[in-house]
């Protein structure tokens, strides 16, 4: 199965982001993905338009028909990063506030399964922003979500996700072997923990893990790492984009590898009699 992680610079305009997801998707379908995805807030990175665009039922129903084009047009799963709604999964609303929900679509644009983000990344970081407190304008999820394809089965995630092993290991007991990271980790927190982080829950579930990061300058105060990559359930790095800007990134994965390492060394096995 050869899967593919879009790595993106969004910003502030919708319509330019969605043009550049659209040549990246392009990219990862004619190198023979058959499952992409995308970053977190691939269509607007920029805390004040979130909430208008949650709102915005026009713009929504714009987004989610793109996505399913892209998805029918070259027969592929497209597992969308992150994108504001106004509301939760029961129908209500959510006031003053909005959920960053993972979308999934299948090859014939359905869409299949989604994710509301539960860890919201309320720190301070030493960079420009110095404060993020997504609390202010997001509501936290409460729901894993594993989503099974044909030979993998997929665990949901969203960027601040990446630092709460527990949410991992939950989504590997419900049958996970392949990890969504879709993720807009900033330049400082991302040098200092993105790659550790992401093997070290690969290596953990014995899983592998496929993580699209944004990777640029957004705006005069914000900064994202980048180095979108595809680690296996050994911690091996199987593809990375290095540098700065939107690319694609591509491995192909073998869901033989993960039955040899959960064999091997049986985890889940050993916790269990652990009583963890």
């Amino acid at each position: 199965m050869r899967v593919a992680a879009l790595q993106m610079v969004s910003t502030a305009d919708l319509e330019k982001n969605l043009q550049q997801a659209a040549g990246l998707v392009q990219q990862a379908a004619e190198q023979g993905a058959t499952l992409l995805l995308l970053p977190e807030n691939f269509a607007l990175l920029e805390s004040a338009g979130l909430l208008e665009l949650a709102h915005t039922d026009s713009r929504q129903q714009q987004i989610h028909a793109t996505l399913a084009d892209w998805s029918r047009c070259y027969g592929i799963t497209v597992v969308a990063g992150s994108l504001p709604v106004a509301r939760r999964p029961d129908g209500s609303f959510v006031q003053n506030r909005v959920r960053a929900r993972c979308l999934v679509f299948d090859p014939q644009g359905n869409l299949q399964a989604s994710y509301d983000k539960i860890h919201l990344f309320d720190v301070d970081v030493a960079d420009a922003q110095g404060s993020y407190r997504e609390s202010d304008l997001i509501e936290p999820g409460e729901t894993l979500q594993v989503v099974k394809l044909d030979r993998f089965s997929l665990g949901l995630s969203i960027c601040y996700d990446l630092r709460f092993p527990e949410l991992y290991q939950r989504l590997r007991e419900q049958g996970a072997d392949l990890l969504m990271m879709p993720a807009a980790f900033t330049y400082a927190t991302g040098e200092a923990h993105w790659e550790c982080l992401i093997r070290a829950r690969a290596i953990e579930t014995q899983s592998y893990m496929l993580a699209a990061n944004q990777g640029g300058c957004h705006s005069k105060t914000r900064r994202t790492w980048g180095h979108s990559m595809i680690v296996d359930p050994w911690g091996r790095i199987l593809a990375e984009q290095i540098e700065d800007g939107p690319g694609v990134v591509v491995a192909d994965l073998d869901p033989a590898l993960v039955r040899q390492c959960r064999t091997q060394m049986p985890l889940l096995d050993h916790r269990n009699q652990a009583g963890c």
